[in-house]
C-alpha cells in the first residue's frame, strides 16, 4: 500500500504563490507518475500537473507559464510551486500516483487527502 499525505495549501491573495508538497510513503518499490489535481466546489476534478519518473512534464492549459511541477525520487516527494495565483485557482488540490508497491510488485493509483487551496483578496 501508499500513503500520500499532502501540505501547503492556504489562503492567498491573488498574485500571491504557494508551494505544495505531497510526501508519499509505504512499501514503495517505483513510482511511475506522480501529480496534482484539483476540484473546484461544482466542478469536476482535474488534471493540474504531472510529471514521469523520467522527468517528462504535461500541464493543464491553465496552469502553464504559472505552476511548475517537480518531484525528488529519492524522498518519494512531489511538488507544486504555484505562483501568479488567481480566484480560479481556488479548489481543493490531490496529489496523484502511479506506483508500483509490496512484495507483489502490484501496481495501482494512489489519492491523497487533498489540500485547499484559497486565492481571494
Amino acid at each position: 500500500q501508499v500513503q500520500l499525505v499532502e501540505s501547503g495549501g492556504g489562503l492567498v491573495q491573488p498574485g500571491g504563490s504557494l508551494r505544495l508538497s505531497c510526501a508519499a510513503s509505504g512499501s514503495i518499490l517505483s513510482i511511475n507518475v506522480m501529480g496534482w489535481y484539483r476540484q473546484a466546489p461544482g466542478k469536476q476534478r482535474e488534471l493540474v500537473a504531472t510529471m514521469t519518473s523520467g522527468g517528462t512534464t504535461n500541464y493543464a492549459d491553465s496552469v502553464k507559464g504559472r505552476f511548475t511541477i517537480s518531484r525528488d525520487n529519492a524522498k518519494n516527494t512531489g511538488y507544486l510551486q504555484m505562483t501568479s495565483l488567481k480566484p480560479e485557482d481556488t479548489a481543493v488540490y490531490y496529489c496523484y500516483v502511479d506506483a508500483v508497491s509490496g512484495f507483489l510488485r502490484r501496481k495501482g493509483d494512489y489519492w491523497g487527502q487533498g489540500t485547499q487551496v484559497t486565492v481571494s483578496s
